[in-house]
């Protein structure tokens, strides 16, 4: 994973140091770190996680509890990685739960995946929300869908979805 759509630099995140990483820039401002957003934050709005894991699990569950620890403030995680989810539940069961399903995921790995992740909510990419399974999937939990970017994929999205992550236009 690199930081090339929201930065336009091919730093690769999981390999780069903090100093690094604080050379970048999101809106001509210094990239946060998670304890600068929750100290910013301080409770104010919820807050929606989402922890790309890169295939290396086993960092997060010690990170995550450090990072948080003390943060009294409304937030969810969610992960395309299945197991971050399930280590969740397992770890921290207080904590809201998420699944990020992208379109292209086949239904077989999407059912293995929702099978493994055991979530509280769903994060479904924009062009698969108005796909059935995502209909039967809402009667059990809550859908979100990503990433919307205009007002008119706000407008399909709302008819399928209980709450949208959203970029540029696409805001409420």
């Amino acid at each position: 994973m690199d930081a090339q759509r929201l930065c336009g630099s091919p730093l690769a995140i999981g390999r780069s140091s903090l100093a690094d990483l604080s050379s970048l820039k999101l809106g001509g401002e210094p990239i946060p770190t998670l304890d600068d957003l929750l100290l910013l934050v301080g409770g104010r709005v919820p807050l929606l996680l989402e922890v790309k894991t890169e295939d290396d699990i086993s960092r997060w569950a010690q990170a995550l509890a450090t990072a948080l620890a003390g943060y009294r403030g409304a937030f969810g995680i969610m992960s395309f990685d299945p197991r971050l989810p399930r280590m969740l539940r397992t770890n921290f069961p207080e904590v809201r739960r998420g699944l990020v399903i992208g379109a292209d995921l086949s239904p077989f790995r999407r059912r293995l995946a929702l099978s493994l992740a055991s979530p509280q909510f769903v994060a479904v990419d924009r062009a698969a929300v108005a796909q059935p399974w995502v209909a039967s999937l809402r009667r059990l939990m809550s859908i979100y869908s990503w990433t919307v970017r205009t007002p008119e994929q706000r407008a399909q999205a709302m008819v399928h979805a209980d709450a949208l992550i959203w970029e540029d236009d696409g805001r409420p």
